[in-house]
């Protein structure tokens, strides 16, 4: 059980910044334009991203055990960047959401999820790289991937089909800036952790 928390609380972190694959979901959420085929195929992809790095990097951490700590610290280092852009990005504010324009047909906006979620490097290093390495501290690596997984699902469900009681919230500047101070102090305390080997 510790192991599926440890999962979902990074994975949830993780995904918890808003970047482009977010905030088109917001906008189709905001649209309430192809919301379920959206939201599934951007956890789905997560899921199969999550269980390659689980899995891949559990057998290659083995094969060359130097490896683990590297990429332990790499991740830290990655998560304090990642959170100090966060914290930056409060300070200086003036983020707005709009509703924008959405992709009309299904086949388009599914395009456009898929370009969002498998050309972003990002996605590959909180996924593969940063997902698996911490996932080789687990015993119960299956656990930490389902609880990574699961995180996937129930953010992008709650942001698809939540997106409409956003919409007042994130045409306001403070929410972005409160959100992104959030986003800030998981991310340095997930690094700190993971410096520290916790």
């Amino acid at each position: 059980m510790v192991a599926v928390l440890a999962g979902f609380s990074l994975g949830f972190s993780l995904i918890l910044a808003i970047g482009a694959q977010n905030a088109f979901v917001l906008r189709q959420g905001l649209r309430r334009e192809h919301v379920f085929p959206i939201v599934l195929t951007c956890a789905l992809s997560d899921a199969l991203l999550i269980a390659a790095g689980v899995a891949g990097f559990g057998a290659l951490a083995r094969a060359v055990p130097w490896l683990e700590p590297v990429m332990r610290y790499g991740g830290a280092a990655f998560l304090f960047v990642y959170g100090g852009r966060a914290f930056l990005a409060a300070w200086r504010g003036g983020e707005t959401m709009e509703a924008g324009q959405a992709a009309g047909s299904l086949r388009a906006a599914l395009l456009t999820c898929l370009a969002l979620t498998w050309l972003n490097p990002h996605v590959y290093l909180d996924t593969v790289v940063l997902l698996g390495a911490v996932s080789a501290q687990y015993d119960d690596r299956l656990g930490f991937a389902l609880g990574a997984m699961t995180a996937s699902f129930v953010f992008f469900f709650s942001l698809g089909y939540g997106a409409r009681l956003l919409a007042p919230l994130f045409a306001r500047p403070v929410a972005w800036r409160l959100l992104d101070l959030l986003v800030g102090a998981v991310m340095w305390g997930i690094a700190a952790k993971l410096a520290l080997g916790g």
